[in-house]
């Protein structure tokens, strides 16, 4: 039997993290008895001030808590690769589905949502397998025309790079720096081929910003009928079953959207996608990807299907997710953009006990676990079939196909589905229905996809984890401070609501996983509340400070040694965890300092807009923006904080840098005057640390205040 893919635990890793954990807990327990025996018990020498001692020892606690929700990342940490050449030449390849979404060419520029379409229809797969569909949410005449120049294109596109082996599929890479190597010539004739195609790329760039200029006054309708349009077809390749299509399916999809029923933002797209797919094409597997994610790697369904094929595997697997790399980040990432702990980190070590979560792009997905349970058989599936997926016929025929690996129905044309298509993406068609909730991505959350892996998990589904040397998806970061700000407090708000919801993972996912895995959601649900702890060490002892009130011990008490061991402790393992992942001390050193604004602005607004909509009070969603604006793209690449339309996440920030910077000069006053450096010097190195890493902050402050004066 053929092996198509290993999978390592990291062993000497996993055991020093075991060793680490251990140590740091017990010295963590030290550090409550000093706390709470000094709380209870008074001695003549010592008196604490109650109220702060309680605050700081609840922090603590918080921080202690939020720590032990992180180490089942570091139980068990795996690595896997795939060998997809053992996969046999002859073997019937599934079918899949490829789902991409687009909501506002303003902030997501059409021509590189186009890019990552052409990027997915060329794709190392065979042609009569593939499928693309791309969800138009604003409905835009733009992204629709854009659509069929970018088709027209693609018949020049896609034969260019199957001919030479391109591996950079995605023209804009292709012809940028990214791809230089694969550019070097080849032959005279790749010469002139290459040139040929270039010309004809940058005429559908320029067709496209000719008619974006066009129709710049009528871009997104949000008041729409459905429409559902085959760009190109390949159905007669498919009932003809010819080895050989000219270019995969294409599907234009922009679902109706009226004022007087909820739209379910990315989540209700995704849906309409699975039901409109469904009656098409009906692909056992579906990639997911976000319109600015590209296929980087054409073998990246190869590689899926190493998995999803393996049958001592593929039983309960529900999805292979991979990592989200970019193509943007500067040598000096300022703002963490490349999350570097999350996929280097946590991803690998949610691989060793049940899979990771889905992180919103680059995965290929089961379509049968958007549902059911991974034991559930096509009889049970259609039982109360309409009450669950609605009134289509054709849709509830499409499931009982659904593990079929040649989904091609030869009954009818495909152009015959598309009124049946039509009616699927429209508003009505949800009613009374279980999509949201049973069936497709989950609406219980914003963070659609994060979500309904941790409902997958729940209901018995795995997944796993694969971190190729070549990345298989490339993406575009945020570059500016507001972006960044307003992707984190998404990140926090939506899974706090769910923290504080019956599907906390604590309580309701334990019973339904295990509870290392628990743990792990239960972290991502529990993280927001950082903003509390953060916020008062970066406030209370520093008032204390001005009054001469220790909230340490003596430094040379040797109970200060346990405060320092766990300080030390938790730098020195995130440092080690950044350079055993190719990072660096500028890595780290940013990471730290991220993490550190991020926790007390960030994660403070994304509780606020979770309780504010526990209560029921709309927030605003935000778009991220994808444009990138060179002025702003030029200060980070030098590495220059950009906190332009970031007010709003400035004044937690400034109130801290300020409040540090005179607790600390009128603190280090008070030491040299009283003389009792020893009492507060634990304070003092706090103060001095939290205005070393606010650095950015305060210069941008300085900044400002100069050019009101000038």
């Amino acid at each position: 039997m053929n092996i198509f893919h290993t999978c390592t635990v990291q062993q000497p890793r996993a055991t020093l993290n075991r060793i680490h954990s251990l140590t740091h807990f017990l010295v963590i327990l030290v550090l409550f008895y000093y706390r709470i025996t000094r709380l209870l018990l008074f001695t003549g020498d010592f008196q604490v001030s109650r109220f702060p001692w309680i605050l700081m020892t609840i922090s603590e606690f918080i921080l202690a808590f939020i720590w032990l929700l992180t180490q089942p990342f570091r139980w068990r940490p795996v690595s896997r690769s795939v060998i997809p050449e053992n996969i046999p030449k002859d073997i019937n390849f599934p079918s899949v589905d490829v789902f991409i979404c687009t909501t506002d060419p303003k902030k997501e520029p059409t021509v590189e949502v186009m890019n990552t379409v052409l990027s997915a229809m060329a794709l190392d797969y065979p042609t009569e397998k593939l499928a693309v569909y791309l969800s138009d949410d604003g409905g835009s005449a733009v992204t629709f025309y854009a659509i069929k120049e970018a088709c027209a294109f693609a018949k020049l596109w896609i034969p260019f790079c199957i001919k030479y082996g391109i591996k950079s599929r995605c023209p804009q890479a292709f012809f940028s720096k990214l791809s230089d190597n694969e550019r070097l010539p080849r032959s005279e004739e790749f010469v002139a081929e290459e040139e040929e195609v270039k010309v004809n790329y940058e005429e559908f760039k320029r067709n496209v910003e000719i008619f974006a200029e066009q129709e710049e006054n009528s871009r997104v309708v949000h008041d729409r009928s459905p429409h559902v349009e085959i760009i190109h077809s390949n159905w007669n390749i498919r009932e003809n079953n010819e080895d050989q299509a000219d270019l995969p399916l294409l599907v234009y999809v922009s679902r109706e959207k009226r004022p007087s029923h909820h739209h379910r933002f990315k989540a209700g797209a995704l849906n309409t996608l699975l039901r409109v797919s469904g009656i098409l094409s009906n692909g056992p597997y579906i990639l997911v990807l976000d319109c600015d994610m590209y296929c980087n790697d054409p073998t990246s369904a190869r590689q899926a299907m190493c998995f999803h094929l393996d049958p001592q595997l593929s039983q309960n697997l529900a999805f292979v997710q991979f990592p989200q790399i970019f193509y943007n980040i500067s040598t000096n990432d300022i703002y963490d953009a490349q999350v570097r702990s999350a996929f280097k980190t946590k991803w690998q070590g949610m691989d060793g006990i049940r899979g990771p979560i889905f992180s919103g792009t680059g995965f290929y997905l089961k379509r049968k676990a958007m549902y059911g349970n991974p034991n559930q058989d096509a009889d049970n599936l259609l039982l109360e079939s309409y009450k669950k997926f609605g009134m289509s016929g054709e849709f509830i025929e499409s499931l009982k196909l659904i593990n079929e690996q040649d989904v091609a129905r030869k009954k009818k044309s495909l152009y015959a589905f598309l009124q049946e298509a039509t009616l699927l993406a429209s508003c009505s068609h949800e009613t009374n229905t279980r999509w949201g909730k049973e069936i497709g991505f989950s609406y219980d959350c914003l963070l659609e996809s994060t979500f309904t892996g941790y409902l997958l998990h729940c209901r018995g589904w795995t997944s796993v984890y694969l971190y190729p040397k070549r990345p298989c998806f490339l993406g575009c970061c945020p570059t500016d401070m507001k972006d960044a700000m307003i992707q984190h407090t998404k990140w926090m708000s939506e899974p706090f609501l769910v923290g504080i919801s019956r599907f906390t993972p604590l309580l309701y996912g334990v019973s339904r996983m295990s509870i290392l895995q628990s743990m792990c959601y239960g972290y991502f649900t529990s993280t927001p509340i950082l903003w509390f702890p953060m916020f008062l060490y970066g406030t209370l002892p520093q008032l204390c400070l001005l009054k001469g009130i220790p909230l340490f011990p003596k430094v040379w008490d040797p109970w200060f040694a346990v405060f320092a061991a766990i300080f030390l402790s938790s730098l020195f393992q995130h440092l080690i965890e950044v350079l055993s992942s190719d990072g660096s001390i500028k890595t780290w050193w940013n990471e730290q300092r991220s993490w550190l604004i991020k926790s007390v602005s960030a994660n403070l607004f994304g509780v606020m807009g979770a309780i504010l909509k526990r209560l029921g009070m709309e927030t605003k969603f935000s778009l991220s923006n994808k444009a990138m604006d060179k002025e702003k793209l030029e200060k980070y690449e030098k590495g220059k904080f950009d906190f332009q339309g970031a007010a709003m996440f400035m004044v937690p920030l400034s109130c801290l840098v300020i409040l540090n910077t005179l607790c600390f000069f009128g603190g280090l006053w008070r030491v040299i005057i009283v003389k009792n450096i020893q009492d507060m010097f634990g304070q003092l190195f706090l103060s001095a640390f939290i205005l070393v890493f606010s650095y950015p902050i305060l210069e941008g402050m300085l900044t400002r205040v100069s050019k009101k004066i000038v």
